[in-house]
């Protein structure tokens, strides 16, 4: 087991990413044994791995307690965003909402379908609807037009997008934007869904009604540093 665990460690940090198909990432979260073993070993390099049942890959990133020491280390807490800039984080945000938010809507309504027309005892232990059965891209124009101007006009617009798709949280392929790699597993969706649901679109909601915002919509858009945290 010490060579299956220092070879999945190594892999890795040398990759950023893996699917969870991947032999030993399927052990890794099915053997307990082999899962504690390894976020102690991670643990022990302030990191640990990330990975939710609805994602295709998973990734490492710092341990919480890890992120005073590794980002306010200097005079300024240091950038934990990979290098985006303001509106590279703002488009990050904007297709996490577009892609993510829809792919879990779709995945949560097969699996409750799934129980409703339960009849065999190991239909639980099913592997949940990933890729493409699930996930649809947007597409460059279309995003453009709806989100361009306020992402910073066409340069900064594509120039961030290259940065993205650089990164492993979009693919692009004639002008479709799909999920990548990191999209779904780097970016905590307990924590950003709810602000973008109650938030974001509560207050596009109260706008078109003519109403106030109510006290969801006043809170800050959130900043997916703390989920980018990339080893």
């Amino acid at each position: 087991m010490d060579t299956e665990l220092k070879t999945l460690c190594a892999r890795l940090l040398a990759q950023r990413v893996l699917p969870r198909a991947d032999p030993l990432v399927r052990r890794a979260l099915m053997d307990e044994a082999f899962r504690a073993e390894l976020d102690e070993r991670l643990a022990g390099t302030g990191l640990r791995l990330v990975e939710n049942p609805y994602a295709e890959h998973v990734a490492l990133a710092l341990a919480p307690e890890m992120g005073e020491p590794v980002f306010g280390a200097g005079e300024t807490w240091q950038n934990n965003t990979l290098g985006l800039p303001r509106d590279g984080v703002a488009l990050l945000v904007v297709l996490w909402a577009l892609i993510i938010l829809p792919k879990r809507e779709r995945q949560i309504a097969r699996v409750e379908a799934g129980r409703e027309g339960q009849s065999d005892m190991f239909g639980a232990l099913k592997p949940l609807a990933t890729g493409e059965a699930v996930s649809c891209g947007v597409s460059e124009d279309a995003l453009y037009a709806d989100f361009g101007r306020q992402l910073g006009g066409r340069t900064r617009f594509s120039a961030n997008l290259g940065r993205l798709a650089n990164l492993g949280f979009v693919t692009r392929r004639n002008k479709w934007i799909e999920e990548g790699p990191l999209l779904d597993v780097l970016i905590d969706y307990s924590q950003m869904a709810p602000r973008i649901i109650e938030g974001a679109l509560a207050d596009l909601l109260s706008q078109r009604r003519g109403q106030p915002a109510d006290a969801a919509a006043a809170e800050p858009e959130p900043t997916p540093a703390g989920q980018t945290e990339d080893a």
